[in-house]
Formats: structure tokens, C-alpha cells, sequence
């Protein structure tokens, strides 16, 4: 036996064909992985031998034909008449009369020409034939014939290895072996270093698909962009001749290298020899002699595709059942091999994208796909986590985990949308159709009623059985009774995560709620910028929109609408949940107020789904509706929105003024009605309650109260205590109300004319400065939207220069303690001019220049003792 290798291939099989055509026998055995040139290089052998006048004889060995006994011989006896077709064999032996008779007449033929008998991919040849084959390479020594015979060589059956080991122990016999291109070899060829780089780096010098990946060039329409950038960012596509030609390498390897192929390809980055060798039940040293080979061809690297189109192509060519399968048994391979949740999980998605009847996942499976969802959760990765979460939901048998999933698929989604999540928290409670959850689905699926507004199911869900004083309370009792300090140290601890985030919702809330709803501003916007970086759309409109209804409680409409349209603006889909509504009744409220009467009405007429009085957001949106028509003068559709809130609180044992104060604003609108007496039953049935102890609740009902009175010195008296309450609450709006009424009551009781106008000027420059336009025209209508000319007791100018005045200790003291100048503003009932100016005179009575440098404990000082 002689071997060459690939740089003298052509030169020894030229040679030997000469030699054939001299009169001598002769047999080559061609082996190189596939795709490297075997055919083309037997196809040139053809071409001469044919053009010399010898007789060729072609087979093809394939593996679809590899149990057709005698199927390779049948294919050789073709391509001459005269040969006899060899009988019918069983797949044991052919008959030894059968070989001979085919042997004589091959002999025959080489008498007269030469003979060329060329079988390619002979490890596919059935076995019947190989004997025949085997036959001829020991009978025809004398003869005028060339046997050429090419393979991948690694034979995986006894046959095939018997036949290439008794070929190439013969003195006669030639062995080629053909290989991969090198990288310099293939730059020279695509004429660049840097396409040549790149070709080589997806082809492994494999010339099929080298030749594959060319035609892919030249078919591009900017191909002659052979730059070196060009070169490095060229991709094959999917599905064309160099995907093609991947597939057709890995197939012509034999079934054993299609089937690790296609293993790589179903593993993907979890390919590995040990696990190729699992997932199809075979032996290490057969899948490791099954990688060799297609890493011989270039299919391969290891055990990864040189791009992922390769493996796409390989994927593709699997049957949508077959693949199914195959993944779903990486996934337990890769469970049982300890791999991650997520990479195994990743198995299952696979499986589901294949078409086919749906199916049932086991309860590992299930299992496999919750966990990785957790896995993404805490690593921040929501919509992957939802996907998981999906299949494991659609392919559960179990109806108690379905249910589980699905609650937690709610939770989860709230994370980017919350329309999505609405949905799915109704399904859940669709399908519990009234009955009591399992105990182990009681608090998530109360907490997520919380956070979509559905305080009163919530409070039913968590109700105990037995225990009326206990039942009494609701989770919007316990974030209306939260104190500020236990809200803010909640929010100073807990850093939001999807874990978290509905427990943050609700101290953000308990803080916007209290008597210092400023104080929730800077947490609602931090968490704001939180959930815009991790590009959580849901949790980021609800932030948006408890900051917009903190600016309103806090008496800024205009800064309130921008952060409601950008709640609304995150929102994936504005309809099929309640939410929007939330965003919505902001809008109504603050356009009111501002005077944007046509653009508050368009959005107080939104259609209001049945669904919304499931929820919170109902009432609320109710509320904010009367309130506009209030503005707009219209009492009698006011004061129905009003009751039918009231009605739904009392209905739902959620009936807190702190939260919709609605007796007062239908009060306001009886009034209007000229209905005072069932105004004052409703103010006061308001200042019975708990929640009256509060600032705010005090100031609103205090000065409703006041309207219902005709004693003027009675209305001064509640008026003034109105407005100290609403001054404390950090309610700017209602208290520039309340002084405008204080205002206009102490003008109406003569004598202190010029104080009551100095009141109600302090009050419309307040609703000027929150950009109040309604608000201002109600309290001085003929009044330009300038400011009024200001006395400099008004402004708190102080008399003397050498003492600090009461108006600019205070102011100085806030500044101190570090609020700002609008917080300030918001705190005094001041303008934030009026704030300013103050400030400016402190710093120079105290000679100092910033704020930072304000004592903490200060006193009325001299100027000389500064």
C-alpha cells in the first residue's frame, strides 16, 4: 500500500490512471472528510479516462440505500449493456455464482478498453455489494482495470471496516488522503487576508464549503465591497448554499456524524462529548469517533458550529417530532447533569417553538421552568421570566401549579405591563369562580389585588372567618395608617426588585397619603429613574403616577399632568385594565384646576368599563370627573359622581375621607344647589369620623362647615381653624381656598376690610404660582393672571433691619433644617418669590452667603450680634 496526501493527489491518481490504461490493474483509496474534494477529484479521473476511450462504471453510496442488497453493484452494471444485472441477494452474502459471472464480464470488458469502476462514498455501500466489490479487488489482478473508491473514512460498521482493511493490506492498492485547506491556501484563493480570515474561520478550509460561502459573495449586490471591514462583518444567511452545504457535509459524514451533528445543534453551547453521547444513547468512544469526523470536515469546531447559521440548518433538518424530543431530552440530560435552571429551561422553550400537537409537560419540567424564571427574575430579566412562565403555564397538567403559575405569571408582568397583568390576575380569579383559593395562594393573590386597586376582593380574601374586629381591617387601612417614619425607613431598606416592588408601591403610597405628602415626592421620582434603567415599562408608570398625584396633593397641576402623560406614555397598551384610569383622573384634575376646561373634559369622558368599579381606581376616577364638573358648573352630574363613590366605598368597608374625602365635595356641590342642611348632615358625618383627626381631612371638612353657616363669626372661626389644618397638611391649593374664603368672610364682616383683601390677594398669588388659573378666577374674577401689587406687610418685609422678622426666622429655620425653596413655599403659604426674598435678607442680616451656612438653632439676632 502507498499513501499521499493532498498536495500530490491528482499528480499519483494521474499516474495511475496512465498506468490502467497501459494495461496494468490498479486500486485507489480516496478518504478525506466530507466536502473535501473526493468527487471532484474521481470526476476528473472520469473525464480523462473517457476521452481515452476506457469504460466507466459509477456508483454512489448513500445511506438511504444502505439495506438495498446488491443496490451499489446494480448501480456499476448500469453503465455498460452488456453486464447482467446481479440476481436478488439477501443482506447476508451474495452468491459466490453471482460474483463470478459478474467478474468474468467485467474482465471481458477490460480485453478490449480499459476499465474504470469508481464507487463514491463506498462506507455507505450496502454489504452484499462491499462483498462483491471485495471480490473484484482479489480477482481482477491481471485485468485492465482501475478501481477508485472514495470515503470518509471512520467505517462504523464491521462490514465497511472489514472491506477498507482488506483493500488497503493489498501491495497494489494507493491510498489518498485529502484534507482541509489552509488559512494561506484560502487567502490566496479570495485574493484578501482579510476575506480570506474570514472564510476561513466559518469554513475550516473545508472546500465545499468554502466553494458555498464564495457563491454566497458574489451573489451579494455590493460584493465587490471587499474591504477588510467588509470582510470581517460578511455573514452567511440562513437557509443558503453555505447553510445547504453544512447540512449536506454533516449527512455524507454517516448516520453516526449526522446524528452528533444534530445533537451539537439541538445542545448548542451545552455540547459537550459526554453529553453528545447521552442524548443519543450512544457510546463515548462512537460519539467521540462520530465528532472527530465532522470536526475533520470543518462542520466543527469542537463540538461548536462555526456559525450559528450551521446550526440553524441542522436544526431545520430534523422532523418537527424528532426535535421536539430531542430537546426536551437535552433538557433532562442537562437537569440531571446539574446545568443551570435557565440553560436547561432554555431546552424547553426550544421544544415548544416546534410545530406540532401540544403537549404535556412532566412535573420535573414544570419545575425546570419556574425555576429559571426565578433565576431571571432576580437577575432582572422580566420578559424572558415571563416566557418561561407562559409555557409553563400552557404545558402543566396540574391544575393546583397551573394556578400557582398563573399568579405568579400576573406578578411578573405588572413589571412591564400592567394591562397584561390585570388580565391574568382575572383569569385566575375567573377560574376560581368564588371559591376560596388554596391557603398557599391567599397572600400573592392579595397582594396583587392591592397593587390593580382591588382593595375591597383583597380585604375579603384575607378576611378571617370568625372575628369582626379583625375583618375590619383592609390593606388600605394599614397604607393610610402607616406613620411616615415607618414609611420612609421601609423605603430606605428595601431596594426595588420584583420581590419588592409591590411593598415599595404601597409605603410610597402610605407616604403620598399622610400629613406630609411632600415628603414622597423624592422616593417616587428615584424609583421613577430606577425603573426607567432597568426599562421596566409597568413599574415605571406607576411611580410616574404616584409622583404626578404627589405634585397635585402638594399643589403643582402642571408638573402633576407632565408625569400622568408619561404614566400613560409607559404603558404598552392604554385599554382592556383599570390602571390608565389612575393616570387619567391626574389629567382631569390638574387641567381643571389650570383652567384647560376643553382638554380635562375630553378626558373626563373616557368610556368607563364595567371593570373599573372592580377597582380603586373606579372612585377615583369618579372623583376627579365631579371635581371637573364642579369647575365646569355643573352640580347635579357632580354631585351623582360623588354619591356613587360614596356608595362604593361604604359597599367595599373602604369608606376613608383620608383617602376620597366625598362627603365634602358633594356638600360643595348641595351648596351649589342650594341644599345647605344636607350639605352640613354630610360635613358633618365627615368630622365624626377617625380620619378628621388628620390635617387635611380636618381643613376640607372645617371649611365646608363654614359655607353651611350664616353666622359670620362662626364661619371666621372655622375658617381659620380650615385654614391652619390645610396649611399643615401641605395642601396649597386648598389652603389658598380656604384663605380666599377666610378672605372674603372677614371683608363681608366690615370693620377689617383691608385685611381680608391682603388674605385674599395671599391667596391668589398662591394659586397663580401653582399655575391655578380656575382657581384664581375664582378667587378674583376681574383679576389679570399678573401678580397683585404686594404691601411689604404682605411680603413680611420686615420694619427694622437689626433683628431677624418672625416671617424670615421661620423661613431661614425650614431652609435650615433642608427643605427647598417650593417645599418652603409649600409649608408657609408663601410664593416661592416671597421665599427667596426672605432668604436674601437673612443671609444678609446674618452675613453670611448660602444656606448651608444657617444655623440650626436660630433666634431673632441683631444684626450687630450676628
Amino acid at each position: 500500500m502507498t499513501t499521499v496526501d493532498t498536495s500530490t493527489a491528482g499528480s499519483v491518481l494521474e499516474r495511475t490512471l496512465t498506468e490502467c490504461l497501459g494495461g496494468e490493474f490498479r486500486t485507489v483509496l480516496a478518504e478525506g472528510p466530507a466536502g473535501c474534494g473526493k468527487s471532484t477529484l474521481v470526476d476528473s479521473v472520469f473525464e480523462r479516462a473517457s476521452a481515452a476511450g476506457a469504460v466507466v462504471l459509477t456508483a454512489v453510496g448513500t445511506p438511504a440505500e444502505r439495506d438495498l442488497p446488491l443496490g451499489v453493484l446494480r448501480q456499476l452494471a448500469q453503465g455498460a449493456p452488456s453486464l447482467a444485472q446481479p440476481a436478488p441477494a439477501d443482506a447476508a452474502a451474495p452468491r459466490v455464482e453471482d460474483m463470478q459471472a459478474f467478474g468474468a464480464r467485467v474482465r471481458e470488458l477490460s480485453a478490449a478498453t480499459p476499465v474504470v469502476l469508481s464507487v463514491d462514498d463506498v462506507q455507505h455501500a450496502d454489504t452484499p455489494s462491499l462483498e462483491c466489490l471485495q471480490y473484484l479487488a482479489r480477482e481482477l489482478r491481471t485485468a485492465r482495470v482501475l478501481l477508485l473508491f472514495t470515503s470518509t473514512g471512520g467505517y462504523e460498521e464491521h462490514a465497511h471496516a472489514a472491506f477498507a482493511t482488506e483493500l488497503l493490506r493489498r501491495p497494489h492498492v494507493r491510498r489518498v488522503r485529502l484534507g482541509r485547506l489552509s488559512l494561506t491556501e484560502i487567502a490566496a484563493a479570495a485574493k484578501g487576508v482579510e476575506l480570506g480570515a474570514r472564510l476561513y474561520e466559518i469554513t475550516g478550509g473545508n472546500p465545499l464549503l468554502l466553494r458555498s460561502a464564495q457563491a454566497e459573495l458574489e451573489d451579494r449586490a455590493d460584493r465587490a465591497d471587499r474591504s477588510p471591514g467588509a470582510a470581517r462583518q460578511w455573514n452567511p444567511q440562513p437557509a443558503g448554499p453555505y447553510a445547504r452545504a453544512v447540512a449536506a457535509c454533516a449527512l455524507r459524514s454517516g448516520p453516526a456524524a449526522a446524528a452528533a451533528a444534530r445533537a451539537c445543534a439541538v445542545l448548542g453551547e451545552s455540547a459537550t462529548p459526554e453529553h453528545v453521547a447521552r442524548l443519543l444513547d450512544a457510546g463515548p468512544s462512537a460519539a467521540r469517533q462520530a465528532l472527530i469526523a465532522l470536526h475533520a470536515s470543518g462542520v466543527l469546531d469542537g463540538t461548536r458550529f462555526r456559525h450559528p447559521v450551521a446550526r440553524n440548518a441542522l436544526l431545520d433538518s430534523l422532523p418537527d417530532g424528532e426535535r421536539r424530543s430531542l430537546h426536551r431530552r437535552a433538557a433532562a440530560l442537562l437537569r440531571a447533569a446539574g446545568r443551570p435552571a435557565a440553560e436547561t429551561a432554555a431546552q424547553l422553550l426550544a421544544a415548544a417553538d416546534t410545530a406540532g400537537a401540544p403537549w404535556q409537560a412532566s412535573a420535573a419540567e414544570t419545575e425546570v421552568l419556574r425555576d429559571a424564571a426565578e433565576d431571571l427574575l432576580a437577575r432582572g430579566d422580566a420578559q424572558q421570566a415571563v416566557r418561561l412562565l407562559e409555557l409553563a403555564h400552557e404545558v402543566c397538567a396540574e391544575d393546583r401549579t397551573r394556578t400557582a403559575v398563573r399568579i405568579r405569571l400576573a406578578q411578573t408582568t405588572w413589571q412591564f405591563n400592567p394591562a397584561a397583568a390585570e388580565r391574568q390576575l382575572t383569569v385566575v380569579l375567573d377560574a376560581l369562580g368564588g371559591d376560596s383559593p388554596e391557603a398557599e395562594h391567599v397572600q400573592p393573590l392579595a397582594q396583587l389585588m392591592v397593587l390593580h386597586g382591588r382593595v375591597p376582593a383583597a380585604a375579603r380574601l384575607l378576611r378571617p372567618e370568625q372575628g369582626a374586629a379583625q375583618a375590619s381591617a383592609s390593606p388600605l387601612d394599614t397604607a393610610l395608617d402607616t406613620s411616615v417614619a415607618a414609611s420612609e425607613r421601609l423605603l430606605q431598606s428595601a431596594r426595588l426588585t420584583e420581590a419588592t416592588a409591590g411593598v415599595i408601591t404601597q409605603g410610597l403610597r402610605s407616604l403620598l397619603l399622610s400629613d406630609q405628602p411632600e415628603r414622597s415626592l423624592p422616593w417616587s421620582r428615584s424609583l421613577l429613574q430606577e425603573a426607567e434603567r432597568r426599562g421596566a415599562a409597568g413599574w415605571s408608570a406607576v411611580f410616574a403616577n404616584l409622583h404626578a398625584e404627589g405634585l397635585l396633593r402638594i399643589g403643582d397641576p402642571r408638573d402633576a399632568c407632565a408625569f400622568a402623560e408619561r404614566a400613560l406614555d409607559f404603558l404598552p397598551e392604554r385599554t382592556g385594565g383599570t390602571f390608565p384610569y389612575a393616570p387619567l383622573a391626574v389629567l382631569v384634575r390638574a387641567r381643571s384646576v389650570m383652567g384647560q376646561y376643553t382638554e380635562a373634559s375630553l378626558q373626563a369622558d373616557q368610556p368607563v368599563p364595567q371593570q373599573l368599579f372592580d377597582s380603586l381606581h373606579g372612585p377615583v376616577f369618579l372623583r376627579a370627573r365631579g371635581r371637573h364638573l364642579l369647575t365646569c358648573h355643573q352640580p347635579h352630574a357632580a354631585l351623582a359622581d360623588f354619591l356613587e363613590v360614596g356608595r362604593l366605598v361604604r359597599r367595599w368597608g373602604v369608606d376613608r375621607p383620608a383617602f376620597l374625602p366625598w362627603r365634602t365635595d358633594a356638600a360643595e356641590a348641595l351648596l351649589l344647589l342650594g341644599e345647605p342642611q344636607q350639605a352640613e348632615q354630610l360635613v358633618l358625618q365627615q368630622l365624626g369620623l377617625p380620619d378628621a383627626r388628620r390635617p387635611w381631612v380636618r381643613g376640607l371638612s372645617l371649611r365646608m362647615r363654614a359655607m353651611t353657616h350664616q353666622s359670620a363669626k362662626q364661619r371666621l372661626a372655622l375658617l381659620t381653624q380650615a385654614v391652619d389644618e390645610l396649611h399643615r397638611s401641605g395642601d396649597r391649593l386648598e389652603a389658598a381656598r380656604a384663605m380666599a374664603d377666610l378672605g372674603q368672610t372677614v371683608q363681608a364682616d366690615g370693620g377689617a376690610s383691608a385685611k381680608g383683601s391682603s388674605m385674599i390677594r395671599a391667596a391668589w398669588n398662591i394659586a397663580k404660582e401653582c399655575e391655578a388659573g380656575a382657581l384664581c378666577k375664582e378667587i378674583l374674577p376681574d383679576a389679570p393672571l399678573t401678580e397683585p401689587a404686594r404691601s411689604p406687610r404682605e411680603t413680611g418685609e420686615p420694619r427694622s433691619e437689626t433683628r431677624l422678622s418672625s416671617s424670615e426666622q421661620r423661613v431661614a429655620t425650614l431652609a435650615a433644617q433642608g427643605l427647598t425653596n417650593r417645599e418652603i413655599s409649600a409649608k408657609l403659604y408663601l410664593t416661592v418669590s416671597t421665599v427667596e426674598q426672605h432668604l436674601t435678607r437673612v443671609y444678609r442680616k446674618l452675613q453670611i452667603s448660602c444656606r448651608k451656612d444657617l444655623p440650626l438653632d436660630l433666634e431673632p439676632v441683631s444684626q450687630q450680634n450676628a
